[in-house]
């Protein structure tokens, strides 16, 4: 597809390896060329012109090698890693070589720990960014409990045995609260009666004691074993194919989001989300004060997977939690769901979490499975942003290999993507007429791949552009520069884009707002250079408003990394 077959655009460009002033801005035709002097074509972004649209899916399959060399450091990692943190990582020291090994994105379980335990994780956490600057900024994310059906206290507080053909009552009884026995169990959610219907099951303890539904009398459930099994006190219950109406937060959640709050965390990873006005309501929550916080879906039951469409319309981004998600639907069915979601996040270009046992192996033993390994890499190869370690990481044996071995699994799918192609398909899927920043986004990437750019840098506050040319998945690393702090750690959420944090007072006088933006751009060079992303000669792709305070991206400028150290000055503004 040609950079310019369908849209013209307002855009400026400049080839001038020693300059960033603008020319004349005109219009591109079909038949423009965009042009620079190419000395050198970065290492990782040779394959990019392989990987056309014209290129067969099955011969770009076939010409994959299993000779990449991770360690290379032109091969720049896009998809992130989130790592859960439990006790034994909660130090300065763990959180840095976890952050050193690739971790990119901190989760916080509030299904456990206490509120001192919760802050100490993210002073630690800052603590260890505060130490190493230079390094990629670290994001938090708060992961709330979410709506819960729990059963009562076991009579005398140990397990009941049942078997296999064992017929009791499941009730909403609060006699039976702290009562339970082998004749009535309680559970805590008190519409369930109305709710659910003979022939349905439920499961408790994450599946393991599945219960039929024989007969709906009053407040009680009458219910056969399925399975020999026990009865334990506080343990999880899910009614898979039943909807339910529980609340889209509890009181337990609704605190621990504005504790997040006045700690200013980034994410927030919504548990059991099952209609968009679940959304709505975490935002009411958040309020003024944390309107900036990025929200995450966790989609993890039937209902969720029903409603998807219209929750992912309200959502920043969407979690595809596998753990409860196989509970509530067959667990032949959770490949298909994976892939159902990531693909309509990657259409819209939101941002999507592959998520629970993906290197479960590694939480005792120092290898994953086979099975783990193609796991993670299908995930990538689905088009997830980011892939999720929890148990491996929060209390396993091999936290830091976890993160490491992930971090390589990672990088090696995504050398295995034709993402000229799937340049094409997303851009062919993009809504008509597109907007400003959408379209100077997808030409970007189209530039980066007739170039063979080293990089795509580009100027955002909101982080906005840098999540649009995400979308369109280029080969090459996409640099965000950005003054807002935040923005530079909420984007770790978007595949291929390395964030860089611009310390720099904004010019009060808007005449030397281009002097600011091409500072940006030396300081995002000279950024990219010192991390070898990029490499002295190569093109780099610019993408910028037009003027101060426009709101939106709406020019491409082709540079070329400057030769000479002294170019990278930044100049002063009056």
């Amino acid at each position: 597809m040609g950079v310019s077959e369908e849209v013209a655009l307002l855009s400026k460009y400049s080839s001038s390896p020693d300059s960033f002033q603008l020319k004349d801005s005109h219009l591109l035709s079909s038949s423009a060329t965009l042009t620079t002097n190419l000395i050198k074509v970065n290492k990782n972004v040779l394959m990019s012109f392989e990987s056309l649209g014209s290129t067969n899916t099955f011969q770009w399959l076939a010409n994959l090698g299993t000779e990449q060399n991770t360690e290379n450091k032109h091969f720049l990692r896009k998809t992130s890693i989130i790592a859960t943190i439990g006790p034994k990582v909660n130090n300065v020291e763990s959180l840095t070589s976890l952050r050193e090994a690739g971790m990119n994105i901190v989760r916080m379980n509030f299904s456990h720990g206490s509120y001192e335990y919760h802050q100490s994780v993210i002073d630690n956490v800052r603590t260890a960014v505060a130490a190493n600057p230079d390094h990629r900024p670290l994001a938090i994310a708060l992961d709330t409990k979410g709506p819960e059906i729990r059963t009562g206290l076991m009579k005398g507080g140990d397990d009941i045995k049942v078997a296999q053909g064992h017929e009791m009552y499941v009730t909403v009884d609060p006699a039976y609260a702290e009562a339970c026995d082998d004749q009535y169990m309680y559970v805590d959610y008190t519409n369930i009666v109305n709710v659910i219907e003979p022939g349905k099951l439920i499961y408790v303890d994450d599946g393991i004691l599945s219960l039929l539904v024989l007969a709906v009398e009053g407040k009680n459930l009458k219910v056969r074993c399925l399975n020999n099994g026990v009865l334990s006190s506080r343990k999880g219950v899910n009614l898979p194919k039943t909807d339910v109406d529980l609340p889209a937060l509890s009181e337990k959640d609704r605190n621990d989001l504005q504790f997040g709050v006045k700690n200013n965390v980034d994410i927030v990873f919504a548990s059991f989300i099952r209609r968009a006005d679940d959304v709505k309501e975490i935002r009411k929550v958040l309020g003024e004060a944390g309107k900036n916080i990025k929200i995450i879906v966790k989609i993890e039951n039937q209902q969720g997977v029903n409603n998807f469409d219209e929750i992912l319309r309200e959502t920043d981004g969407v979690m595809v939690a596998r753990g409860d998600l196989g509970i509530e639907i067959p667990a032949s069915q959770v490949f298909m769901a994976q892939k159902m979601m990531i693909s309509k996040c990657n259409i819209v270009g939101k941002p999507v979490i592959c998520a629970t046992q993906m290197l479960e192996s590694m939480t005792f033993n120092p290898r994953p499975t086979r099975a783990e390994v193609s796991d993670v890499a299908n995930a990538v190869l689905d088009g997830a942003d980011c892939v999720m370690l929890s148990g491996e990481t929060a209390k396993g044996t091999y936290p830091i290999e976890s993160v490491k071995l992930m971090g390589e699994v990672c990088l090696l799918a995504e050398h295995a993507l034709a993402n000229g192609k799937i340049y094409q398909e997303l851009r062919a899927l993009a809504p008509r007429p597109m907007d400003t920043t959408e379209t100077i986004s997808s030409v970007a990437v189209s530039a980066a791949i007739d170039q063979g750019a080293s990089a795509i840098l580009v100027m955002s506050t909101s982080g906005n552009t840098a999540r649009l040319l995400s979308k369109y998945r280029p080969r090459c690393p996409i640099l965000c520069v950005t003054r807002n702090e935040q923005t530079s750690r909420q984007l770790h959420l978007s595949r291929g884009v390395y964030p860089i944090f611009y310390n720099e007072s904004r010019p009060q006088d808007e005449s030397n707002w281009q002097v600011d933006v091409d500072n940006r751009i030396r300081y995002g060079l000279k950024k990219a250079l010192d991390l070898g992303i990029v490499e002295k000669g190569t093109t780099v792709l610019a993408v910028q408003g037009w003027k101060g305070n426009a709101g939106h991206s709406n020019t491409l400028r082709i540079l070329s990394v400057p030769e000479n150290d002294h170019e990278y000055a930044l100049h002063p503004i009056e």
